[in-house]
């Protein structure tokens, strides 16, 4: 012992054990110490819109070879998006009907409270509704306003059919040409190209018939009047395939609403697509985190002490061999 200490002490025939004896020690103690440097990381927080109006109801989309509505395959997917975001993303539930958008809570941690942001997308339906139009850029405004009163900035992933109800025309139609906010949203197409008539349900769920043509006329006399007296679908049903109102994805529509607000749109039919539109947003903010440095000096410690066990000669036979 002396004689190693009387080694240390006069820096001369310090053989490789002792040294590496000493680098090892050194290393623990600034594990010990935990030094940590900043580092800057993207935080990534979503509020999913669900369009959860009539026509959502419109069966027209598959899985697994099974014919569902656009509202339940709407939830498929999401399910699906929910499993592939990594731990740290937060997730927002909204639903949109009429010209405003709901959020079921605030952003919330998406690997903490799967199983609750799981639930809340088995529960979405047409039912929650509390208005009967669909007003989709106007709704856009209201949507901007809600992100603003979240605690934290969130990008804006919104699924819907494109199903203006009543009608665009002059009187009724927003204009987006001064909207601040939509910059990098992903608008979702759902539904079909085809067309399918809307089924008109009940309170529980039964199909009673079909709505009707009439029920999405153009009303100007209204419009001029108040935009807010126009009407919402009336109580038609259709009495013939005829007199079916046939509603389908109107993709043209929301690729032109989608660039007036500089956002990306994605047909919905494949869940690769959605994920690789929402790679192509830009993250909701930055924030600096401490990285800490504790299991990486630790671990250079332990190699180094486990080469104590190597002489020089094993070392450098080791080197020889690898590389040829």
């Amino acid at each position: 012992m002396k004689a190693w200490l009387k080694n240390i002490k006069s820096g001369s025939n310090l053989d490789f054990n002792t040294l590496s004896l000493i680098v090892s020690i050194g290393f623990m103690l600034l594990a010990i110490i935990n030094p940590s440097i900043p580092l800057k990381h993207n935080i990534y927080n979503y509020i999913f819109v669900t369009d959860i109006s009539q026509s959502m109801n419109t069966i027209d989309m598959s899985v697994m070879n099974k014919s569902i509505s656009r509202l339940e395959y709407m939830k498929h997917s999401l399910h699906e998006i929910m499993s592939e975001l990594p731990c740290g993303t937060k997730v927002s539930i909204g639903m949109f009907v009429g010209v405003s958008v709901a959020a079921s809570y605030t952003p919330i941690e998406v690997c903490e409270n799967f199983d609750a942001i799981e639930d809340t997308i088995d529960h979405l339906d047409w039912r929650s509704g509390w208005s009967g139009n669909s007003r989709i850029r106007e709704s856009f405004f209201n949507l901007a306003r809600l992100i603003r009163s979240f605690p934290e900035n969130s990008q804006v992933v919104y699924f819907t059919d494109g199903e203006e109800a009543p009608k665009l025309h002059a009187f009724n139609t927003k204009d987006l040409s001064q909207f601040q906010g939509g910059n990098d949203w992903v608008i979702v197409g759902i539904g079909s190209l085809k067309g399918a008539p809307i089924p008109k349900l009940d309170g529980k769920n039964q199909l009673i018939g079909y709505w009707a043509n009439d029920s999405f006329a153009l009303q100007p006399g209204i419009a001029q009047i108040s935009e807010a007296n126009i009407g919402t679908r009336d109580d038609n049903v259709a009495g013939g395939e005829s007199d079916r109102y046939m509603s389908k994805l109107d993709e043209a529509y929301l690729k032109d609403i989608t660039k007036q607000i500089n956002g990306i749109y994605v047909r919905g039919d494949s869940i690769l697509n959605i994920l690789s539109a929402m790679k192509k947003q830009k993250p909701a903010w930055q924030d600096t985190a401490d990285f800490h440095l504790k299991w990486f000096f630790a671990s250079l410690a332990g190699i180094i002490f486990s080469l104590r066990f190597f002489s020089i000669k094993q070392i450098k036979q080791y080197v020889i061999k690898r590389r040829k």
